[in-house]
């Protein structure tokens, strides 16, 4: 590299170290001294490697750049500045009210793809993006930047392992290996070599470098570019707080603006206002997209039994002969969740993400960020093990949708390690989700579709047993609604349910009719939102509400209506499962749970 490319370099860095203590210093608070680590390793990256019109950030044509070490924000902004995205005033709103320089990156910034600063998930959303790549056969490139502290993680070896047996290549990870973490030096400190062997392990192409030498980065960065056949991890060996005497390579600096901000930025030289050219892509036709056809939904003659799972399974195909932009992904259980279906009509659109549920959330996340409207489907239980990743898809405005199958005591005898019983509070606890259980295959197929056009993290609980089709073939189930089963002007109580236990009550109630106790029933397929005109109906006609559900009391379809009627005032009994199931058969289990009809008889009978 020529002497005058590596002097505008080596200021650019400095520049960049300088911003970011800047902004910090306005903010007082921030981390510095992570963002002065990587300043080089981004300085060539910029110059050099990236292809990116910041005009036109939706360019499809664009490169992928993941800060997955979000909180190296100062960084990212003061790139941003010198690639002439904002100006420095503000640079300088940095973490305050109403800036879009939030403290860890998000979308709200038009050339941020998905939120991060939970560690350990920029390489796996990555993994997804890299995937969208080779749908839309497009060769724009997936840049990650991480710190060695979150080589920790496990989601991060999840991704390693996928990334390396798809043959990525055009997937590069640029590891910040700056030897200190929040409280201490990390576990392998300097030993850039320990985490090559891991990543060499699971097929990646590694490069050793020094982190603060541009023109090592340049090579290892071109060298990432021209590799084939494997992803490209860089192990960057660098120093934190490079530059400033006071906190360079020193412990307990993590996390904080530097007590004399004047003092460093003159030890780096003084505040500059160099630019960067940031090569735009090249001109490329549009993204590869798959056919779209008419949309013919599966049907189910009511009176027969099927399960919810075949509902899901068969309409998501169908779904994507409708539309080509439908993907689908599984975590080794699509026998179970029925995805198989899908695989089998659309095998180029179906991604095997094996038991690495981190990982099944996060490249559905990094699909959705190419346009594409992923569905990903495990068991209801496993789903738990994502949640992090589901809750920060949340915060990056993902569109995504997730299907947990295998839900509650209803699956008999696997026993409580496979009953999903936490996966409505945890989905409805989400910002901005939408939360739908489906009584039966018509129904299921029905939300199937419609969850195609939900914005936001949208969960479909299906059931892994047949039940009875209760619903005509075509009916619609729109977001937020709610069916009204059973109703007199004489009912005494409302019995609320969804799911499985919409047999349980209409048998209920049936059997309560014939007593002379007249109940209303209430399938509230959709628990987040919830039908509020006709939980209001029903609290202030009957008073009496009770409500069915295979889940645990807390946070599930029970809470959900409370919310909705407990300034009314009504009488509210949740039936719920209480206990710690064992091995049964579904229907002792209902028994056992209290969730069953004679449960509901009862409950109605002690309310009455």
């Amino acid at each position: 590299m020529p002497e005058r490319d590596l002097h505008y370099l080596t200021e650019l860095a400095a520049q960049l170290r300088v911003d970011s203590v800047r902004s910090s210093a306005a903010a007082g608070s921030g981390h510095p001294t992570s963002s002065m680590s990587a300043a080089d390793l981004m300085a060539v990256l910029f110059s050099c490697h990236l292809r990116y019109d910041f005009d036109h950030p939706d360019n499809p044509a664009n490169d992928h750049l993941i800060f997955s070490k979000g909180h190296a924000s100062p960084l990212l902004y003061a790139l941003f500045k010198a690639a002439g995205a904002i100006d420095d005033e503000e640079l300088l709103s940095f973490r305050k009210r109403g800036s879009r320089l939030e403290g860890h990156p998000t979308p709200r910034l038009p050339w941020v793809d998905v939120a991060t600063g939970s560690l350990g998930q920029g390489l796996p959303v990555g993994v997804g993006m890299a995937m969208a790549g080779r749908l839309e056969r497009l060769p724009y490139r997936v840049w990650v930047l991480c710190g060695d502290s979150e080589l920790a993680e496990g989601s991060v070896w999840e991704a390693a392992e996928l990334a390396g047996d798809e043959g990525l290549a055009n997937l590069t990870l640029i590891v910040d290996v700056n030897r200190l973490g929040q409280r201490g030096p990390t576990r392998h400190g300097w030993d850039t070599g320990a985490y090559a062997r891991r990543f060499g392990a699971f097929g990646w192409h590694t490069i050793e470098i020094d982190g603060h030498d541009p023109g090592q980065i340049d090579f290892a960065l071109g060298d990432a570019c021209n590799t084939r056949r494997r992803p490209t991890v860089i192990l960057a060996k660098t120093r934190k707080g490079e530059g400033v005497v006071e906190v360079e390579n020193r412990e307990g600096a993590h996390g904080k603006a530097l007590k004399d901000p004047d003092t460093a930025v003159a030890e780096l030289g003084g505040v500059r206002n160099l630019t960067v050219d940031v090569h735009r892509p090249e001109p490329m036709p549009q993204p590869y997209r798959f056919d779209d056809g008419p949309l013919t939904l599966p049907e189910y003659e009511p009176g027969t039994r099927v399960a919810t799972r075949t509902g899901y399974g068969e309409a998501l195909a169908a779904l994507g002969a409708a539309r080509g932009d439908v993907v689908a992904l599984d975590g080794e259980v699509a026998d179970s969740t029925r995805t198989e279906e899908f695989a089998k009509a659309f095998p180029e659109r179906f991604f095997e993400m094996y038991i690495a549920e981190q990982q099944l959330v996060a490249a559905a996340v990094g699909m959705q960020a190419r346009g594409f409207v992923p569905y990903a489907a495990t068991f209801a239980a496993f789903l738990t093990r994502a949640h992090d990743f589901i809750r920060m898809a949340a915060v990056s405005q993902a569109s995504i949708r997730i299907v947990g199958s295998h839900a509650g005591v209803a699956i008999g005898e696997d026993g409580p390690s496979q009953m999903g019983l936490e996966d409505l509070a945890m989905f409805r606890s989400v910002y901005g989700s939408t939360v739908l259980y489906p009584c039966d295959a018509n129904q299921a197929a029905a939300l199937t579709a419609e969850m195609a056009g939900v914005s936001g993290v949208s969960y479909l609980r299906t059931t892994r047993g047949d039940t009875p089709v209760i619903y005509r073939p075509g009916e619609r189930f729109p977001v937020g609604g709610s069916r009204v089963l059973r109703h007199t002007p004489a009912d005494r109580a409302t019995i609320v349910t969804a799911g499985v236990t919409v047999h349980e009550a209409l048998a209920a109630a049936d059997e309560l009719s014939a007593a002379g106790i007249p109940v209303g029933v209430i399938d509230l397929y959709s628990v987040k939102p919830v039908d509020t005109a006709a939980l209001t109906a029903a609290a202030t006609t009957t008073g009496n509400l009770i409500t069915v559900e295979d889940h645990r009391p807390e946070g599930g379809l029970g809470d959900a209506v409370l919310d909705a009627v407990s300034e009314l005032g009504p009488r509210v009994v949740k039936l719920a499962v209480r206990g710690l199931p064992g091995s049964a058969t579904p229907e002792e289990q209902l028994a056992d749970a209290r969730i069953d009809r004679r449960a509901i008889i009862d409950a109605v009978k002690r309310l009455l």
